[in-house]
């Protein structure tokens, strides 16, 4: 498995600031993860109802991330990073 580039996760995301790419490659998520919790994230967001719960780990952290950006309305400025 290879490390997720910045390229890729733009493709996926879209513009979206450097924090949140920052985040997201953190995560460890692969390039397949990141559409799976893109998707997640936009059907949350469609059908106003959070999914199921989902396990500790990089795509959780990953949607996590992606739904506090959305909230935050993609600020450059917001983290999750201390």
């Amino acid at each position: 498995m290879t490390e997720l580039s910045r390229d890729e996760a733009e493709e996926i995301l879209g513009p979206v600031g450097d924090v949140v790419i920052a985040e997201i490659i953190a995560t460890g998520i692969s390039k397949a993860e990141l559409v799976a919790a893109h998707q997640r994230v936009m059907q949350d967001r469609e059908t106003h109802r959070p999914g199921a719960s989902l396990e500790p780990g990089p795509f959780a952290r990953a949607v996590d991330i992606l739904e506090r950006s959305r909230r935050a309305g993609r600020r450059e400025g917001w983290s999750t990073m201390e």
